[in-house]
């Protein structure tokens, strides 16, 4: 059987790269799935593969937890769609869109085409480089499904609490402090005849 690399980028993060091997038989459930493990997010949200050309213009939907809006519209659905039914070119192109509520979207590009290796389980990561952007709840803070290891939650902003900043700290007066520069450059005596 006939086994499927995709190479997948975010679309805003260039250096975080996954390559993938599927099953030409797999759905794009399936492929969701894998891309989702390989980069720690939760798969449990509305998400979409489109079909896309070399310009990444979305095309065809296939989604997973559809709304009303897509079911209306008669959008297929992942786990009924095998993607050896939307591969027309050896560089098949897919834009795909990772949970609407706060997206992620990805280029996944098909790179090769392999013969299946004997006890070897698809999907299958063949390569990671990169670690992927952590996820925000819409309260700002990092989505629970995503925790990893304490560094991993670590804020942007926790150097500040390491060295000891306090946010209910007074703002000093910045005035002040230029007029004592100033003072400490003033010769007392008034004169430069020590030169």
């Amino acid at each position: 059987m006939a086994i499927y690399r995709f190479r997948v980028t975010f679309e805003d993060y260039d250096e975080v790269i996954r390559e993938i091997e599927v099953l030409s038989k797999h759905s794009f459930l399936d492929l969701h799935r894998a891309i989702l493990e390989s980069v720690g997010y939760d798969p449990e949200h509305p998400s979409s593969f489109f079909i896309s050309n070399d310009q990444w213009k979305k095309g065809e939907e296939f989604t997973y937890l559809p709304s009303e809006t897509r079911i209306r519209k008669g959008v297929l659905l992942m786990d009924n769609t095998r993607l050896n039914q939307h591969i027309d070119d050896p560089h098949q192109k897919f834009y795909y869109t990772y949970n609407f509520e706060r997206p992620f979207d990805f280029h996944v590009q098909l790179i090769k085409i392999l013969s299946e290796e004997e006890g070897k389980q698809y999907p299958f990561v063949f390569k990671s480089v990169g670690k992927a952007p952590k996820i925000f709840n819409n309260m700002g803070g990092i989505d629970e499904a995503h925790l990893g290891s304490d560094e991993d939650t670590k804020s942007e902003f926790d150097f500040l609490n390491d060295m000891g900043y306090d946010a209910e700290e007074e703002d000093v007066d910045l005035l002040d402090d230029e007029e004592s520069e100033t003072d400490e450059f003033t010769d007392p005596s008034g004169g430069d005849d020590d030169f």
